[in-house]
């Protein structure tokens, strides 16, 4: 095989394969359908020539019919008049005619047959022409989903599915910390506010306890003053003094924005 073929099939192959991948199937359809259209219109003007031709041919053929009676009857008239010369050229001319006819004849029978045919093959165009334009609205349809079809495949299939899912599995990760660490505070929070109760609890039993023991101290001794009488030193009693601490806490309570404690807690300190 020669470069030169191998290149030319080389370049036909490109150019069919690049034709096939341009076509789209509803621009082909509608095309193809005008062509067959076109060709219709065609068969249309041949087959109206056929049969204005046929009918001419038959007029022709009907004419010559009627030369030949014509001359016939000039043989007969030529022959009674006893010119046999004359009636003889009438029945040659008669005989032209006669020919003319049965050729014409022949003819338009032979023209009936392509006529009928020419016929036939529009009727069967308009029949294709007439389903055509059926399917084409059905393969345009068609054309159209499985284009939709393949454009929505090659998206699906641009999506990495792996990687999809990847990512709802670190979002869920992410998710639960932001709970897990959400709870924690919420858990501290709690601790803290605990914490501070049992430390006011706590201040309370200090301070009580602190009553306690200032309520069980011991009394200190009377002091003892000199007589203006005598010279012997002797005791003076002294008035115990009772001082109300439970007032003076609760006016601290006050200042201090504190609640007031329970009445059943008042003690008294014992007098100097």
């Amino acid at each position: 095989m020669s470069f030169f073929s191998r290149l030319w099939r080389l370049m036909r192959a490109n150019a069919n394969d690049l034709v096939s991948r341009a076509e789209d199937p509803a621009k082909i359809l509608d095309q193809s359908l005008m062509d067959m259209q076109a060709e219709l219109v065609k068969l249309r003007q041949a087959v109206a020539t056929a049969v204005a031709s046929q009918k001419r041919i038959e007029r022709q053929a009907s004419q010559a019919r009627v030369q030949a009676d014509h001359w016939y009857g000039r043989a007969q008239l030529a022959l009674k008049g006893g010119d046999e010369d004359l009636a003889r050229q009438a029945l040659s001319q008669r005989k032209t005619h006669e020919d003319t006819a049965q050729a014409l004849i022949k003819q338009m029978q032979s023209q009936a047959g392509q006529v009928d045919v020419l016929k036939r093959s529009l009727l069967k165009l308009e029949g294709q022409i007439a389903q055509a334009k059926t399917r084409k609205d059905t393969l345009k349809a068609r054309a159209q989903a499985a284009q939709a079809q393949k454009q929505l495949e090659g998206a699906v299939s641009g999506i990495s599915t792996d990687s999809a899912m990847a990512a709802f599995g670190r979002m869920e990760e992410k998710v639960e910390s932001l709970e897990a660490e959400t709870a924690a505070i919420g858990e501290l929070a709690g601790d803290n506010l605990e914490a501070r109760f049992e430390a006011l609890q706590g201040s309370d039993v200090d301070d009580e306890l602190a009553a306690l023991k200032a309520s069980m101290a011991p009394a200190p001794a009377l002091p003892v003053l000199p007589d203006n009488n005598t010279a012997t030193p002797r005791q003076v009693q002294v008035e115990p003094v009772q001082v109300d601490v439970d007032d003076e806490l609760a006016a601290l309570r006050r200042s201090m924005e504190l609640p007031p404690q329970n009445s059943s807690s008042k003690q008294y300190l014992p007098p100097h």
